[in-house]
């Protein structure tokens, strides 16, 4: 399998020089860099050092994903922030558990004794609630649904529908924002019985920059969104990708923390 690292930036300068170094060029056969129009340089200490580099055309994290999708190489997607909030050294993890069968594996700041730093009250509890949410309506067994830094597979992004607007045109309209894809992604994952794990994977406080996170219209936007897919979106059978060896199957939950 081929792997594509999606970095997502906004002008994220001093994240770009600290983190990336620590990204090893054999980890992934791509380094896609994906900016939503940073204006500090770096996309020009991108490109200096070699990175490939996309310029999203659309404001929103989802924009980003979907602008981008014809570019990605690989067969596995790693969704990554060069702000410090996620660890360089975890992507050998998440490609282990890929390579062991998993259709997504998420590096979660709640499993085992990971612990986030970048967290306050507010965004504690909205995690807490977004992932007991997902998990009670939707079957999931989640300790972090929501978090950007996890690996699945590209194909799942069709087979669930996550680059189709008409599954965020309401909830943005009505909140009026651009929401990303990684809440519906958990949600449709488990209604779908994808094989998901959870590795433990600390987050760091940001290096510098902006935090971009807008709490009351994204929490609203993703809560209303979450509930809705309660009556909507079905899948029509189990997705199912074809492996270069035999699945076995498992008396366990598919979410199992292997």
């Amino acid at each position: 399998m081929k792997y594509s690292l999606l970095v997502m930036t906004l002008n994220e300068i001093d994240g770009m020089k600290s983190i990336l170094p620590r990204v090893k060029r054999e980890w992934c056969d791509q380094i896609l860099v994906i900016d939503g129009g940073s204006t500090d340089g770096t996309v020009e200490w991108a490109k200096k050092n070699g990175y490939e580099v996309y310029v999203q055309k659309r404001k929103g994290f989802r924009h980003a994903y979907t602008e981008a999708l014809p570019l990605i190489t690989g067969d596995v997607v790693i969704t990554f922030s060069p702000d410090g909030n996620s660890i360089p050294e975890l992507i050998p993890a998440l490609k282990e558990k890929i390579a062991a069968g998993y259709d997504m594996v998420i590096a979660s700041r709640y499993f085992g004794n990971a612990k986030s730093e970048d967290d306050d009250l507010v965004t504690s509890f909205g995690n807490w609630l977004f992932t007991n949410t997902i998990n009670f309506l939707h079957g999931g067994n989640y300790t972090d649904a929501m978090v950007i830094f996890r690996a699945y597979h590209k194909s799942i992004i069709k087979d669930l529908e996550l680059e189709r607007d008409k599954w965020y045109s309401t909830p943005e309209k009505l909140f009026r924002t651009e929401i990303s894809w990684e809440p519906l992604l958990s949600v449709r994952a488990a209604k779908a019985k994808l094989r998901i794990t959870e590795i433990p994977g600390d987050e760091p406080p940001r290096i510098g920059g902006e935090r971009k996170l807008k709490i009351v219209k994204w929490g609203a936007a993703y809560y209303f969104q979450i509930l809705r897919e309660k009556f909507f979106w079905k899948p029509v059978r189990r997705c199912e990708r074809t492996l270069s060896f035999p699945r076995k199957r498992e008396s366990r939950s598919p979410f199992s923390r292997g």
